[in-house]
């Protein structure tokens, strides 16, 4: 009987996740196993908590990786901060809006919305005349890069809505985070999560997330248990503080990775990261649209990261992503919703983006789409 070994082509990763990792991330990966309460371990969190507050661009003290996918992270904010009958406001204009409203229906919360078409983003006038017409909603929520489209979300005008009317703001940066700025101090977000696997360049399995006073006051002050034990901050946050009190085994291997994927982050610097990927970003779009390709997200509002581009009808863009792959193994997405069938999301994210695959991946298209 043949038994399948793993062994992967090495894809050029170029859609909405994951990224490719860095070669050092990879190798990261590979150090030898430790306890989740070895020293050695416990050292290596704390300092990757502290470049973890760096990336956030934030003081805050609750900042830590949980264990799982940016899904994880957004059940780990959503869990927590709400309770049955708590009245939120998601902003919707795209997937992850709904999977926002989908959570936080499951925790019990009374979910108001706001929406956009595909491919706009928020106005801070739509959150304002719900707040201003609402009693007692407990938190504003938003998704920061949107993935399913391409769409930039504007945050600080609606922040500022948001404390003004007495409500945590809680934000979704799992494409943001190393790709554009987040700013959590300076936009005062509440609460946010990410992922590893998109712009940090690691692999899927940590959800970056980080809370303020407020919003850890929130936690500490709920009158119901939080409904997963396994995403329970008063507890988790319990090992990844100073009584590094054991909640679950840590994916350890993981830790390491992002570890390494951050400090290859700061050793760049973010502000010439997020100069590479807006350039990169650039450089792609203006390819597509020589080519007589439309960009789905509005001007202004477009992510430099994460490209949604539509097909005129006379191609098969499902065909054309499977050439792409077979033949130059390079893989990108899907569309989504009303952009399925019609349209690609090109991610230029973290290792990812640069200038030879903004090349190749145009160069490619150029021959595919001229036969």
């Amino acid at each position: 009987m043949n038994v399948l070994r793993i062994q992967t082509q090495d894809r050029v990763l170029l859609g909405p996740g994951p990224s490719s990792v860095y070669p050092e991330v990879l190798k990261a990966m590979a150090t030898p196993l430790v306890g989740h309460l070895d020293p050695y371990f416990l050292e290596v969190m704390t300092d990757m908590q502290s470049k973890l507050r760096r990336v956030f661009q934030t003081e805050n003290e609750l900042t830590l990786a949980m264990s799982g996918t940016g899904s994880a992270g957004m059940e780990t904010v959503f869990v927590n901060l709400l309770e049955p009958g708590d009245k939120v406001l998601i902003g919707i204009c795209g997937v992850f809006g709904e999977r926002m409203k989908d959570v936080a229906e499951r925790c019990g919360a009374e979910v108001i919305t706001v929406r956009a078409d595909w491919g706009e983003s928020i106005a801070p006038e739509q959150v304002e005349a719900v707040l201003r017409s609402t009693n007692g909603i407990t938190a504003v929520a938003l998704v920061h890069a949107e993935t399913s489209t391409g769409v930039r979300q504007p945050l600080e005008e609606i922040s500022r809505l948001t404390h003004e009317y007495g409500a945590l703001f809680i934000v979704d940066a799992v494409t943001s985070l190393g790709g554009i700025p987040v700013e959590i101090d300076r936009l005062d977000i509440d609460a946010c999560y990410s992922g590893t696997q998109k712009c940090l360049g690691a692999p899927p399995g940590l959800a970056p997330v980080t809370l303020n006073n407020a919003a850890l006051e929130r936690v500490r002050s709920r009158k119901t248990k939080v409904q997963s034990w396994y995403l329970d901050l008063n507890m988790v946050a319990n090992y990844w503080g100073q009584e590094r009190f054991y909640h679950h085994t840590a994916p350890i291997s993981m830790v390491f990775a992002l570890h390494e994927a951050l400090s290859l982050l700061l050793d760049e610097g973010l502000e010439n990261s997020f100069a590479r990927h807006a350039r990169n970003g650039e450089l792609l779009q203006q390819g597509l649209e020589s080519m007589g390709l439309e960009l789905f997200a509005a001007q202004g509002y477009r992510l430099p990261e994460l490209t949604s581009v539509v097909f005129p009808d006379r191609y098969d863009e499902g065909q054309l992503r499977k050439r792409l792959l077979d033949e130059y193994n390079i893989e990108v997405g899907a569309g989504l919703g009303p952009l399925k069938g019609k349209a690609w999301r090109i991610g230029l994210m973290g290792h990812s983006s640069s200038l030879a695959n903004v090349t190749l991946l145009l160069q490619a298209m150029t021959e595919l789409m001229g036969e």
